[in-house]
């Protein structure tokens, strides 16, 4: 009789099945957690909307209004020394501007005692700036925008007078007297007077030194006047040019 052979059975190796479940496991818990966690987002977006919605509804006041106590960034170490530094920097620097205005007023009135301009300019410091008025007799004969040869003159020395290092912003102005224009060329005091600024402006500016982006003009017509336009001796005085120097620092000239 022949001996059966014997079958083998192989034996299917379920060690992966372990550490697979214990990952199976891992993710359902990560799962839980990420839920959990973006429940709990979702309730404090929740109380957050419904705090938002009580403040700016219309029945309260809006938190925008809640100022009685307001929350101030505290200062990092130096920055209050850094403060101190700055305005002393800023003071020093509004000194000194007053002082060149001051020397640039002094220089002025010089030119103008020197030629025996005092009843036809006047200068004035202010916190505003240097303020410079040139009545319109010396540039402009009455109801014309077109400078005399007389003002041509003057202009170009106030043109060298108006050069600084740095320099300043300029704005000139017109003025006119309260008696009413109407002729071909100027159908108000409006258009006389800023005609008259422009004028004088472009007469300054073929000094080469100066820069034309720091200069402006305006005109005022008769709604500025100096004095009550009640005599002809006032109405000269309202009929001027004004040229104002203004500070590159806020200056405090009753100081």
């Amino acid at each position: 009789m022949s001996r059966r052979k014997k079958k083998k059975h192989s034996h299917i190796d379920e060690s992966w099945l372990l550490p697979y479940s214990d990952l199976l496991t891992l993710l359902v818990a990560l799962f839980i957690v990420l839920f959990a966690m973006s429940d709990i987002n979702v309730q404090k977006y929740e109380q957050l909307a419904s705090f938002f919605r009580s403040e700016f509804s219309s029945s309260g006041t809006g938190i925008l209004e809640h100022n009685d106590n307001p929350v101030e960034s505290p200062l990092e170490p130096g920055d209050e020394q850094k403060d101190d530094n700055m305005d002393e920097y800023e003071e020093e620097e509004a000194q000194g501007e007053l002082l060149r205005l001051e020397q640039l007023q002094s220089m002025i009135q010089h030119y103008i005692y020197e030629n025996s301009l005092t009843d036809k300019f006047g200068t004035e410091l202010t916190d505003e700036g240097l303020l410079i008025t040139i009545v319109n007799d010396v540039f402009f004969d009455s109801g014309s925008a077109q400078v005399k040869a007389e003002g041509r003159e003057v202009a170009g020395d106030v043109a060298r007078l108006l050069y600084t290092e740095p320099p300043h912003q300029i704005v000139i102005s017109g003025h006119a007297d309260d008696i009413p224009i109407g002729t071909s060329e100027f159908s108000s005091n409006w258009e006389l007077s800023v005609t008259r600024a422009l004028n004088f402006m472009s007469l300054v500016l073929e000094n080469e030194e100066l820069d034309p982006t720091v200069f402006s003009a305006k005109g005022f017509g008769e709604h500025k006047p100096l004095v009550p336009n009640t005599s002809d001796e006032n109405r000269a005085k309202n009929r001027r040019v004004e040229v104002l120097i203004l500070p590159n620092y806020e200056i405090n000239v009753s100081e």
